[in-house]
């Protein structure tokens, strides 16, 4: 495209320079023929007056010297009679053109060497016609034509090469951000998702680029929801594997229960192995759409449901505090039960049988919070463990479960704080924001921070806590 720019106007403005400048040249060397001549004219009519006078030797001597030069001018009188013509200067003219001007009675000129005459009549008192010649040299009928030439040439050709420049960044302008355009369309094919293209050049590129950038974060947006997909689907598949292993765990001894629980353990393994894969892109969670939403009470209420028979074969005892009356919340109810159960398994994974756990809902104006405590051995270092959520597990754990209640917490506007619970163990508080505002600074503290608090201290919903349901 850029040397197609470049071509045309090549070939437009030569067209546009050879149209103009052409006949300028023909117009500026007629122009010099002309002021050649009109000069002779004028030094022949000088003498004209003269020659009607009087036609002695000396006088017309005079006036061709004032008027102009003896090499440059001559006289040709005829004196009548048998008297030889007069002639005055040197003649460069023929004899039969000298004759024929002199019959015919007006002006001509006539190829000399080295240039042209000009042969003017001039009528005499006696009534004959004297003819007086004017030697133009070629020199003079050309002169200033090659300077003009040259300087139409030269204005030419920077015209043309200015137009083939102008072109030329006028292609660079248009070619460079298609050719940015190209790239960031190849790198995203070889699937570098950063890829974005600069929004500039003219106006249908850069609406081009525009529209490029929004596709790339269109699919950078669809590969990271899928991302969070499979890694939340693989983490639910965690719950009814802790229902396997923990009934695997009953069979006793034999070469059936030992293969049973191997197979456990390597289908563990690999779900492990999914999440973590899943998470190395660290997809972003997207907002709850405009109507999103579930009764938490009701999910709660499900949920527990399904853990109360895990609970029973264990020996736990549990409890649900809160969950009585609707509570709406804006969190899709997949989302909440997929916290819900990460939590849970977290407790039946990582305390041992008989330990007492709970869940408790408290409605607040403005905001609703989740609390699943436990009476086991707690977290010693629960900021390690929120930041374990955030980044790769380690020991055994993919660091997924704390990672989908913080994700679906911050979706919100709310947090997660983990603290010790009055059973003795870990509490894990989902601060669920029901207004849609952003998520307050984290600080110890303050809600957004990791805070011990003693078993003396408890929070409303957990003063109203009920018998199981």
């Amino acid at each position: 495209m850029r040397w197609a720019l470049v071509k045309v106007s090549l070939a437009v403005t030569t067209m546009v320079v050879l149209a103009f400048a052409v006949p300028l040249g023909l117009v500026i060397r007629e122009l010099a023929s002309d002021r050649a001549f009109s000069r002779a004219e004028r030094e022949a009519a000088a003498v004209a007056p003269a020659l009607s006078i009087t036609t002695d030797r000396d006088q017309l001597e005079r006036v061709v010297a004032s008027a102009g030069s003896d090499a440059a001018m001559a006289v040709h009188v005829p004196l009548g009679g048998d008297e030889e013509a007069l002639h005055i200067g040197r003649q460069r003219a023929a004899a039969e053109d000298i004759a024929a001007v002199r019959k015919l009675g007006r002006a001509s000129t006539t190829t000399v060497t080295g240039g042209s005459a000009l042969l003017q009549p001039v009528a005499l008192s006696s009534g004959e016609i004297a003819v007086v010649e004017v030697y133009v040299a070629e020199s003079e009928v050309t002169n200033g034509v090659a300077t003009a030439w040259a300087v139409l040439a030269g204005v030419g050709v920077a015209l043309i090469l200015g137009s083939v420049a102008v072109a030329d960044r006028l292609g660079v302008r248009m070619v460079r951000p298609a050719q940015r355009l190209v790239e960031g369309a190849h790198e995203l094919g070889e699937g570098k998702l950063g890829a974005r293209v600069p929004e500039e050049g003219p106006t249908e590129l850069r609406l081009a680029a525009v529209a490029f950038n929004s596709m790339a974060d269109q699919v950078v947006q669809l590969l990271a929801n899928e991302r969070e997909l499979a890694a939340d689907l693989s983490h639910r598949l965690r719950t009814p594997l802790t229902v396997l292993r923990l009934n695997a765990a009953s069979l006793g001894e034999g070469p059936a229960a030992e293969q049973t629980r191997a197979a456990v353990e390597q289908l563990e393994r690999e779900v492990d192995t999914i999440i973590r894969t899943a998470r190395d892109a660290k997809p972003q969670t997207a907002a709850a759409g405009p109507g999103a939403g579930c009764d938490a009470a009701e999910v709660v209420r499900e949920r527990m449901a399904f853990w109360s028979a895990l609970a029973e074969d264990e020996g736990r005892k549990w409890r649900v505090a809160g969950a009585d009356r609707p509570v709406r919340i804006p969190v899709a109810r997949a989302d909440l039960a997929a916290a819900l159960d990460a939590l849970l398994g977290n407790v039946f994974r990582h305390t041992a049988e008989g330990t007492a756990f709970a869940v408790d809902l408290h409605n607040g104006e403005d905001a609703v919070i989740v609390l699943v405590s436990d009476a086991g051995p707690g977290i010693p270092d629960p900021e390690a463990a929120i930041a374990r959520g955030r980044g790769s597990g380690s020991d055994g754990s993919t660091g997924l479960g704390l990672d989908i209640v913080r994700r679906l917490a911050e979706s919100t506007g709310g947090d997660v704080r983990i603290g010790s619970s009055v059973l003795g163990g870990t509490e894990v508080r989902i601060w669920i924001q029901l207004d849609g505002r952003e998520a307050a600074p984290r600080r110890r503290g303050h809600r957004g921070g990791v805070r011990r608090r003693g078993p003396g201290r408890l929070l409303p919903s957990l003063k109203r806590a009920r018998t199981p349901v």
